[in-house]
């Protein structure tokens, strides 16, 4: 009788596995390498920080507010997300039939596919295809390095840019020999032209000489006249010119006009936006602007609690976009939020806020008032990080909206320098901030008692974020009781 099918297919099994002692095919080394090569996968690197940058404990995600806005039901860090799916990887395991055989089963595993490899180009097809295709760049660096890296160095277009300018340098030079030769047929007028042209630029290199009274120690805009950062040539005129700016955008008193909110909301608003600030790592500039939008637009608008918020999401939004090199993105803010609102209602808010506005944020900052005193004084820089913390806590307290920012930001570096025990109001401050001590000393009185404030824990913020090492610790720094001004 013949054997049945079943034995007839171990015996080829057999058959086919003693033939093919000590050899492999080629479906089994692809097979072997898909499984024993490492898996390449996406550089999980953290956002690279500086140094001596805090440590972040945890995900700062909250609510502005817990238990007063209708709008937000979850709880802090309590968002709804869709569960994540859990993949179990199974290792491959090796069979075989007797423990002195030299060839494995391998059990069938699914391989991932293999990436595509963009084919090399070789120095002699390059030429081929750059005459078939025009105005395509191939990096020399990619062609020379092993790996075929996708990163194009800076450096690659080198000689193709030498020779640009090269040729540009020729072109300038014989236009300047066309020029020369048509001058000298001209009339002398033309050459008086160029000669006060000529003037206006050494005038603009020179440094000028002014005459200071004595009492003044320095005059800082003369010392940094060569320094193009500086822009010692326009400095007093862009903060006069600031200065005349600040009675456009003049905060009256709201609150009264405002039913549904208090001053304890605000400052909760302000408190959260500060945390949403150092969240995202934005500038001091950004924060600033973002609260005299949150201002400005109370002050012709009514508001409700639901939606105190969505304002102070919208305005920071909007400062980021007009101060950030590269601003957050429209879900950064609505995570931020904790998911109380839609994409709709941002962009809708942020409409109202710029029309209210007049799609004018060129608003004077204090903050830019500060750093403009602080540089033409000399202040180090733990005296002006004690000023910017005293002018940042005094965001939160709503009595300090109606004076203008200038004054503010001498009074927070008055107070800074009494608290340090470095003088008062020298008469260099008072030539490059246009005030006298008499303009400031009740705002400066005001800071004071506004530091003497002890607010509840959802109100620490400012305070935790100055006692760090970064800012040289300086919400730990023991308060003046009385200044003597």
């Amino acid at each position: 009788m013949a054997p049945p099918k079943v034995l007839l297919g171990q015996n080829r099994q057999n058959n086919t596995i003693c033939l093919r002692k000590g050899m492999t095919t080629r479906s089994q080394n692809a097979l072997l390498t898909n499984v024993l090569k490492p898996s390449i996968g996406r550089d999980t690197r953290p956002k690279r920080k500086a140094e001596a940058s805090p440590p972040k404990e945890k995900t700062i995600k909250r609510s502005a507010f817990t238990n007063i806005t209708n709008a937000i039901s979850t709880s802090l860090g309590g968002q709804n997300h869709a569960p994540k799916k859990t993949v179990t990887l199974v290792k491959p395991t090796l069979v075989t039939d007797k423990p002195t055989d030299n060839i494995a089963k391998v059990l069938p595993v699914k391989s991932k596919p293999l990436p595509r490899v963009k084919p090399i180009i070789k120095k002699d097809d390059k030429t081929e295809i750059s005459n078939k295709v025009g105005n395509i760049r191939h990096s020399t660096d990619l062609e020379k390095s092993e790996d075929n890296s996708l990163y194009v160095s800076a450096l690659e277009d080198v000689t193709e840019s030498l020779k640009k300018i090269r040729r540009s340098n020729n072109k300038v030079d014989e236009d300047e020999k066309k020029i020369e030769a048509e001058s000298n047929v001209k009339s002398e007028p033309t050459s008086s032209v160029s000669k006060k042209k000529a003037l206006t630029a050494a005038e603009l290199i020179a440094i000028p000489v002014r005459e200071l009274s004595k009492d003044v120690q320095w005059d800082f805009d003369i010392e940094n006249w060569l320094d193009p950062f500086q822009v010692s040539q326009y400095a007093m005129d862009i903060f006069e010119y600031l200065k005349e700016r600040e009675r456009l955008f003049h905060i009256a008193d709201y609150m009264e006009r405002q039913v549904c909110l208090s001053r304890w909301m605000r400052a909760l608003l302000i408190d959260w936006m500060v945390e949403v600030q150092e969240s995202f790592e934005l500038n001091h500039e950004t924060l600033y602007l973002a609260v005299k939008l949150v201002d400005l637009y109370l002050t012709k608008m009514t508001v409700g609690k639901e939606t105190l918020q969505l304002l102070g999401a919208a305005s920071l939004f909007i400062a980021s976009k007009f101060d950030e090199r590269i601003p957050p993105m429209v879900e950064d803010f609505l995570y931020i939020c904790d998911g109380a609102y839609t994409q709709r209602d941002l962009i809708k808010m942020e409409m109202n806020v710029l029309k209210v506005v007049n799609f004018d944020l060129g608003i004077p900052l204090s903050y830019r008032f500060l750093r403009r005193y602080a540089r033409c004084a000399k202040v180090s820089m733990p005296t002006l990080t004690l000023a910017r913390y005293i002018l940042e806590y005094s965001l939160m307290d709503y009595s300090m909206i109606t004076f203008s920012d200038s004054k503010i930001a001498a009074a927070a570096l008055l107070l800074a320098l009494l608290m340090k025990d470095l003088g008062g109001w020298t008469p260099t401050l008072e030539y490059y901030s246009g005030y006298k001590l008499d303009d400031i000393r009740d705002i400066c009185n005001r800071l004071n008692q506004c530091l003497h404030k002890k607010h509840k824990e959802s109100l620490m913020t400012v305070r935790n974020k100055y006692s760090h090492k970064i800012f040289f610790e300086v919400a730990k720094l023991p308060l003046k009781e009385t200044l003597d001004i």
